[in-house]
């Protein structure tokens, strides 16, 4: 069947696809003459802010992404490193914050089953995934329907395709009522001679289409344009306009995986990738480009799902579920079985081509094998070529106003205990919509520890006492005072968290979330926002192994406050028995790991209880950070790794948003034992939030307080946990009920008040 025919671009249309006149221009000097439609279509999904990283690119350099464990870094699909013993982790992390705000269920499962295959294409089998959300507040009728759709969207995914949510992070604030962020973090575990690269080598080589057939869903965004640009009118073109939010089918997922996990296991292909944004024209330019070579596609070999779709729709398509394999000709007979075995549709729709006589590796688009070309462009053009912009940056211009603005200045609360019961949430609502023992792997779930912990195995690798663990962190309350500290304390918050389980941080990777960066102001949050990201890095030895960029999070003319969510990994060595987590047993001593600088810039107390965003945050000491994490990390790992542990820590937890009033809450309750705690200075030193501390239940203060001071963290008894009841001398007086029935209510009680998607 033939798909169309080819067409020359009509004047204006890549306005309406979303390029600028000086974009077009490139185009037309890349080509040498005006491009096709189906050229046009491909170039404006492909030099997309979502695809090119076009105002970011520039940026990201400075970040580091080298360091001993690191096997593949930024720039493929999943960044991979080494935990030892012939394994490797595969870790992602992506956004998919506008289709969940058009249509929560789909937006939020396509997002898990595009960050999935992003780490079996490498090879790895996954085995778990975070989910970091970003919603307005739940006052907000619109905002409970998201909730409720993006948390259903998760489960439905994730558990049904088998791999275990294992932890995350809600934030609830109004700024992301109009635009929710809905990030998914993914982790994999893979041989490492099992590794495969999205890259097409070896001329003469076929592209394999593998997984579902090609549909509309998913290209709303480009074929509403598109119908309008190209001229397209009538039953076509209504057709056209429908939204543009992939549909997901998890059940096609597990297939895809097991089908590309064992051709890969038989080392069945040369190279993988998977079709996410921009659909077949992202895949076939992106392997082509890093192959080094050129690529001859047939569109009409495309399988579809639905009647009349043009070469445009074709090509970018981001229907789900589907994979693009790299494979010998001699091999092509055993891909065939191997997927027809998992019931997985497979498909030749191309075959790897020589450079030209230039040395240039050409991208054709042909209507039919040996038919018309509809598209003739330099893969590299696409994949590596697109404009990058060093946009104006300029601070706010009442920063300095801002700054001298202190919360510690508002007069303190009346009832310190009923500003805490306000503070609390409880997300367990959330965490039983998934299922976070799948693979039986999981020893510290969600809401047990500050990170998660997982065995290192999965099937076809065997545990060898290895544990990996992960934590996602964000705070847009310290970015929005100072994006640059404020992203050097996520990083660091990020590392602690990992460290509370006994393990060592060995990769990071993250998800920038920023508005408009045709706004001055947003570009240097972006910018000031990596810029401290590289220095906790650098500090930590944490390597960035892979990341994403989400811009244009706005609504009704309003960015969303800057948001990097950081995703740090971490490798204990041994694990013998569960490690401590957030909890203690009566007649501990609380101690304190690290000290407390009484600010509440960027505090939680200050930005939602008294809508104070402004101060500046307590500074970030990265060499006594690093102290700190060596000595937890080393702490929690005697516990875990042997039979006679020391017994030195009972439990523990990282004190952090909320301050020690909201640490000290969240350990009581988890423990259903209350505490004493000496007289504290004031509400401020109560709700600050100032890095670097941990709170360490203890049986044996002294040797805790000895072994702290040997490492050069500083350490002191604070109370001593007992009774029913929370009480900070002179401040608060709560029983454990009231602070469980409060932490309910938050999230709970607003859930069960009716939703609306109006």
């Amino acid at each position: 069947m033939r798909v169309t025919t080819r067409r020359i671009a009509p004047e204006g249309a890549h306005r309406s696809l979303g390029l600028t006149d000086d974009e077009f221009g490139q185009i037309i000097g890349v080509l040498g003459r005006a491009p096709t439609d189906v050229e046009l279509a491909m170039y404006s999904v492909m030099w997309s802010e979502h695809c090119s990283y076009k105002s970011s690119r520039v940026h990201l350099g400075r970040l580091p992404t080298t360091g001993a464990h690191v096997i593949v870094g930024p720039g493929e699909n999943a960044g991979v490193v080494d935990v030892g013993d012939g394994v490797a982790v595969a870790v992602r992390i992506e956004s998919h914050n506008h289709p969940s705000a058009i249509e929560p269920y789909q937006g939020a499962a396509t997002g898990v089953g595009g960050i999935l295959r992003d780490i079996f294409t490498m090879g790895a089998r996954p085995i778990a995934l975070m989910d970091p959300l970003f919603i307005g507040s739940l006052s907000d009728a619109r905002s409970r329907y998201i909730l409720d759709g993006v948390v259903r969207g998760i489960s439905g995914y994730g558990n049904s395709v088998g791999v275990p949510t294992v932890g995350g992070q809600i934030t609830f604030d109004d700024i992301y009522a109009g635009n929710p962020l809905v990030n998914v973090f993914c982790l994999g575990l893979m041989h490492v001679d099992h590794l495969v690269l999205g890259r097409a080598t070896g001329v003469g080589n076929l592209a394999v289409l593998l997984g579902s057939r090609t549909g509309r869903d998913g290209i709303g965004g480009v074929s509403v344009l598109a119908s309008a640009a190209f001229g397209e009118t009538g039953a076509d073109a209504d057709a056209a306009k429908r939204p543009s939010v992939q549909v997901g089918d998890p059940y096609e997922e597990k297939r895809l995986i097991e089908a590309c996990l064992q051709l890969l296991d038989e080392h069945l292909v040369v190279g993988i990738q998977d079709l996410g944004g921009a659909g077949l024209a992202c895949a076939t330019s992106e392997t082509a480009a890093r192959g080094g070579l050129g690529m001859d596609v047939d569109v009409t070999a495309v399988p579809r799902r639905e009647p009349a779709m043009s070469a445009v729709e074709v090509m970018t398509s981001e229907s789900q579920e589907r994979m693009l394999a790299i494979v010998e000709p001699a091999a092509l007979d055993r891909v065939v079985e191997v997927c027809s075995r998992w019931e997985v549709t497979a498909t030749v729709v191309g075959r790897v081509g020589p450079c030209d006589a230039d040395g240039v590796g050409r991208l054709r688009i042909r209507d039919g094998d040996g038919g018309e070309i509809l598209a003739e462009v330099p893969a590299a053009s696409l994949a590596d070529d697109a404009p990058r912009y060093r946009r104006p940056l300029s601070p706010p211009a009442d920063l300095a106003e801002r700054r001298l603005r202190d919360p510690s200045l508002l007069d303190a609360p009346a009832d310190c205990g009923a500003d805490l019961l306000a503070l609390l949430v409880d997300a367990s609502w959330i965490y039983r919509q998934y299922d976070h023992q799948l693979f039986l792997n999981t020893v510290l779930g969600p809401g047990d520890g500050d990170a998660a912990l997982l065995r290192c195995s999965s099937p076809g690798i065997e545990w060898t006492g290895k544990a990996l663990a992960m934590s996602a962190d964000a705070n847009p309350g310290w970015c929005l005072v100072d994006p640059r500290l404020g992203t050097a304390a996520t990083v660091a918050e990020s590392a602690l968290n990992v460290a509370c389980t006994g393990a060592r941080p060995i990769a990071l990777v993250n998800c920038l979330n920023f508005g408009n960066p045709e706004h001055p102001e947003v570009m240097w949050q972006l910018s000031e926002a990596i810029d401290g990201m590289t220095e906790a890095c650098e500090a930590l030895a944490i390597p960035v192994v892979g990341g994403n960029v989400s811009l244009y999070n706005a609504s009704e003319g309003r960015d969303i406050d800057p948001t990097p969510v950081v995703a740090v990994v971490g490798l204990l060595d041994r694990l013998q028995r569960r490690p401590p987590a957030i909890s203690w047993r009566a007649g501990d001593t609380i101690v304190m790991l690290g000290r407390t600088v009484p600010s509440l810039g960027g505090s939680r107390w200050a930005r939602a209880l008294r809508a104070h965003v402004d101060g500046e945050l307590a500074p970030l000491d990265l060499v006594a950070h690093a102290r700190l994490v060596d000595l937890v990390a080393s702490l929690v790992a005697a516990e875990a790794g042997a039979d006679d542990a020391p017994g030195l820590v009972s439990g523990l937890h990282d004190v952090s948003d909320g301050g020690l009033a909201v640490a000290l809450a969240e350990l009581a309750v988890a423990s259903g034992v209350g505490c004493a705690v000496r007289r504290v200075a004031s509400h401020a030193e109560l709700f600050a939030e100032s890095p670097s501390r941990v709170l360490v239940a203890t049986p044996r203060p002294e040797q805790l307080v000895a072994a702290a001071y040997a490492a050069g963290v500083e350490a002191a008894p604070v109370g001593v946990a007992r009774g029913e009841r929370l009480v900070v001398e002179g401040l608060v007086d709560l029983s454990l009920d009231e602070i469980a029935d409060a932490r309910r209510a938050h999230l709970e009680g607003a859930i069960e008040a009716p939703a609306s998607g109006g």
